[in-house]
């Protein structure tokens, strides 16, 4: 079974006009926060894993823990329950670090959600049960919050 649904055009369409709208999503490389979401969210610097040869593996402890939280929740484009190819580099097809492009992983509703800024180094946990969720399966990068809401 293929775990990356490939959003039908509208659905696409959808999901852009809402992130413009509803979560305010102004991309920039130097003005942060880029989006607005609804509260509770918490938002984690990982510009550790970038300065720090030491933590190679805290992506590969991302990708473990967020598909733990990911696999307690519905309603995802994605199916967290079969297994997930890496590419030729070792990563997810739409890896959960933001390394280069913003990374998205929105619950169908919106009401939940990750949200990856590559220039800012971040990532925004939105959604109370999600929160709980990645409380629980904490990542080794989720050490220093930059905002909390």
């Amino acid at each position: 079974m293929e775990n990356w649904i490939p959003l039908t055009h509208q659905e696409l369409k959808l999901v852009w006009e809402t992130l413009y709208r509803d979560f305010k999503f102004n991309p920039s490389i130097s003005r942060f926060p880029s989006f607005h979401v609804p509260s509770p969210y918490i938002t984690y610097d990982i510009s550790v894993y970038f300065e720090d040869p030491s933590l190679l593996h805290a992506e590969e402890d991302l990708e473990e823990k967020a598909l733990l939280a990911f696999q307690e929740h519905e309603c995802y484009w994605i199916t967290p329950y079969g297994s997930f190819e890496k590419d030729e580099i070792g990563e997810w097809r739409v890896p959960v670090l933001p390394n280069g492009d913003y990374d998205f992983f929105l619950s169908k509703e919106m009401h939940r959600g990750l949200l990856g800024h590559p220039w800012e180094q971040s990532i925004t946990i939105f959604g109370e049960g999600l929160i709980d969720s990645f409380t629980r399966h904490h990542p080794i990068l989720f050490q220093c919050k930059i905002r909390e809401g």
